[in-house]
């Protein structure tokens, strides 16, 4: 009997240290010398639904509320839930389960349509500005909160997770961005490349764990 294997876009170019498969994905957990950061990490694996809705804003996906005004994120419970305009929501499953699909006809799994790439740890804004005009540290809103625009000349959802600290030190700071699949090589080539200065290097899911723990308590 054949085995079923799902396959995600990226490459970082380097042997996991550790994998699991989970639900057909081989997810890498670690990888070797990992460094102190930044990181970044494929997350293509992570189910991601979009919403769209007249109602939208009167609708609770995966038991959460919709943010009332565009450009606003919720993070709860592992579930990232980004108002897009007055119709449309894009869901996130950060944590490592996701619930079935809901029977609903606005529902749409995007996951295998799209790449999911986390970008955290020191100097992330930083590496963020040489590939992209969008301000992702905008002082006037509060993490978490959704852009959209050029990455890398490529239509992308960004959402600001965790932004530099106020002190103007680097320890922090951090987003998740997801576009079409057709452009997960050159999108990883320009990160990585854009990240080199700052040593920026892949890491694994166990590593974007721990940041969303620290996010979240």
């Amino acid at each position: 009997m054949a085995e079923i294997r799902r396959e995600s876009p990226v490459d970082f170019g380097v042997r996991s240290l550790e994998t699991e498969v989970r639900s057909d994905w081989p997810v890498a957990l670690a990888y070797d010398a990992e460094g102190d950061g930044p990181w970044v990490v494929d997350l293509s694996h992570k189910t991601r639904w979009d919403l769209q809705d007249g109602q939208v804003g009167e609708l609770t996906p995966a038991g959460q509320s919709v943010p009332a005004t565009p450009g606003m994120s919720v993070l709860a419970d592992g579930i990232l839930i980004n108002r897009m305009n007055r119709t449309q929501t894009s869901i996130y499953h950060l944590g490592s389960d996701a619930p079935d699909l809901p029977d609903h006809p606005g529902f749409t799994d995007v996951t295998e349509a799209t790449i999911f790439l986390a970008l955290f740890g020191p100097h992330a804004l930083h590496i963020a500005e040489k590939l992209s005009n969008l301000d992702l540290g905008d002082p006037n809103k509060e993490a978490p909160f959704l852009l959209q625009g050029p990455f890398c000349h490529v239509p992308c959802q960004i959402v600001t997770l965790e932004k530099d600290a106020e002190d103007g030190t680097n320890g922090a700071g951090g987003f998740v961005l997801t576009c079409s699949r057709g452009y997960a090589q050159s999108m990883v080539h320009a990160i990585l490349d854009a990240g080199a200065e700052f040593g920026l290097r892949p890491a694994g899911e166990q590593r974007f764990a721990q940041w969303l723990a620290a996010l979240s308590s």
